[in-house]
């Protein structure tokens, strides 16, 4: 039998024991409601900032906006980097100068008669188009690692000041295999941004600008191609090394100025959001928009929304983009990137040395390669009215079936003889091929790449697309330079028929499987994704403001 005197404190200790479980278990109430209450607030918010995104027109996000829309242009002025080198090194091939430094006498046919000049050989011509994009490869598997730790600002100012030493090495090289390498060590920064801007821009802007602001990019790429075009232009006539490394050393212009700029800029409050970082996120958006006109609490609170919605323990990794829903998402941002090799892009790329093959005389061709430039610039500016007025994925499958005919008609116009007539129709239907590929398909895809990837994935989605693109692009240089060159297939215009044949898989590959994303907030494209909605359903297919999945 137990002592009675020690089982009076067995007993005041176990009355304390549930005193103290039930005060913790008030705690833990009390910490829930809080909680609840937390999320109640911050989803109110988010649902408030989502509705007032949804009501803005275009010019009403302008005026919100005003600074995220320059910053935008800020950031896709880095893209004429890479633009400006890949036409240069394109022109390159086509400027008398070089050709007569590293080029051999071969016969070319100009004007219905077979004459000789240099011809820079194939093998080195496609080398040298290559160099720059196997860089690239790199650095856009190092930009999405990179963007995740350092941030969007920091990544852009690394890659500028990476370019300024590079370019020495491309200006001082004095052989081939030099410059090929020169190339290959200026393709990494431009890796880095090409697999950022597109990100950044569509990320600190309100879903009506996200088409102007990615789209700004084929703009610049354009704008790059002009400065090559009027530069090479001018210098088409001058002889020894100052007719190449001129071109080469005007490339120093743009990183400084850049980098200071970028320095300025604010973070992508998006990314602030990923860190945990909410002041710093809203401070980002105030920067961004008018106080007068948003709240840049209830902005923060949307994204942490979506950011809640896609969080999980790990940190985001490669491996990640090929698991679930995000296996589609970057099925599409490495379909719609590799398209762009595959529906006649290349003959864009190489419009002067095509122009050339087409057999019209080389002052003519720089001309038209310079007419080109300007016009693709005119049509992007017009393909904002309609992506953001239309969508994406109507503008993408129509511009995509019209290039599809016309490069089977350029294959027709390559076929019917060499005549003056013949090589002038297939000089105009290349150059329409070029400029209606910049109206549609080309700045289309570049909404679809920053809209497509989930938000805690993003640097590493479009990394990985641009990867695909430069991995699909390689060996088509090869084959277009084969194609093209008079010591390889010498095809000319004929070439269109193997573009139509392969764009023509793109266009039927992007009727069943890319969605319509216009007007759909982050959230609501996380939620269609996750419920599987086919691609041709996602238009009249609706989302609840309070749903959360």
């Amino acid at each position: 039998m137990s002592d009675p005197v020690d089982a009076e404190p067995h007993g005041d200790d176990t009355q304390v024991e549930v005193e103290a479980k039930a005060a913790v278990s008030q705690v833990d109430h009390a910490y829930d409601l809080d909680v609840k209450a937390e999320v109640a607030d911050y989803k109110a918010d988010a649902i408030a900032a989502e509705d007032a995104e949804h009501n803005m027109t275009v010019l009403e996000a302008v005026r919100a906006y005003p600074m995220a829309s320059f910053w935008a242009f800020v950031i896709s002025f880095t893209i004429i980097m890479e633009s400006y080198d890949v036409f240069l090194i394109n022109s390159f091939v086509a400027l008398k100068s070089f050709k007569a430094q590293y080029g051999v006498l071969s016969n070319v046919l100009v004007n219905g008669k077979m004459t000789q000049e240099y011809v820079i050989v194939t093998k080195w011509q496609s080398a040298l188009q290559v160099s720059g994009q196997l860089g690239a490869l790199i650095g856009v598997f190092l930009a999405g690692p990179l963007t995740s730790r350092i941030g969007y600002r920091y990544a852009f100012i690394t890659g500028l000041m990476l370019l300024n030493v590079f370019i020495f090495s491309f200006y001082f090289a004095e052989s081939m295999p030099v410059i090929f390498v020169a190339q290959l060590l200026e393709g990494i920064p431009w890796g880095i941004f090409i697999a950022n801007a597109p990100a950044y821009c569509s990320e600190i802007v309100p879903i009506k600008l996200r088409a102007p602001a990615t789209q700004m990019l084929q703009m610049f790429w354009a704008i790059g191609s002009i400065i090559v075009g009027a530069v090479c232009y001018v210098y088409e006539n001058v002889d020894g090394p100052h007719g190449y490394k001129i071109p080469i050393a005007l490339q120093w212009i743009f990183p400084t100025p850049l980098a200071i700029l970028i320095f300025c800029a604010p973070e992508s409050p998006w990314w602030l959001v990923r860190k945990g970082r909410l002041e710093a996120a809203a401070k980002s958006v105030e920067r961004l928009g008018r106080r007068s006109r948003l709240n840049s609490s209830e902005t923060v609170a949307m994204m942490r929304r979506v950011v809640e919605m896609e969080k999980t323990e790990k940190e985001p990794s490669i491996v990640e983009l090929f698991k679930g829903t995000d296996l589609y998402r970057t099925l599409i941002v490495c379909g719609v990137y590799a398209a762009q090799n595959l529906t006649g892009n290349l003959i864009a790329n190489q419009a002067v040395y095509f122009f050339q093959q087409a057999g019209v005389s080389d002052k003519l061709a720089f001309a038209l390669g310079l007419i080109t430039s300007a016009l693709q610039m005119i049509f992007v500016m017009l393909s904002w009215i309609l992506t953001t007025y239309f969508g994406r994925r109507d503008i993408y499958l129509w511009g995509s079936l019209v290039n599809t005919v016309l490069l089977v008609a350029l294959g027709v116009a390559g076929s019917v003889g060499t005549s003056a007539a013949s090589n002038y129709a297939t000089a105009s239907l290349g150059l329409i091929i070029s400029v209606l590929f910049t109206l549609g398909p080309a700045p289309a895809s570049w909404v679809i790449i920053g809209e497509t990837s989930a938000i805690r994935l993003r640097p590493l989605t479009t990394g990985m697309g641009r990867a695909s693109y430069y991995i699909v692009e390689i060996p088509c240089i090869f084959l277009g330079s084969y194609m093209l060159n008079p010591t390889g297939g010498h095809l000319a215009g004929k070439c269109g028929y193997v573009w139509g044949a392969t764009g023509l898989v793109c266009l039927v590959t992007a009727y069943f499987f890319l969605p319509e994303m216009k007007g759909r907030s982050y959230r609501e494209i996380d939620i269609l994704f996750n419920r599987h909605v086919p691609a041709r359903k996602w238009k009249e297919t609706e989302v609840d403001v309070q749903d959360d999945e």
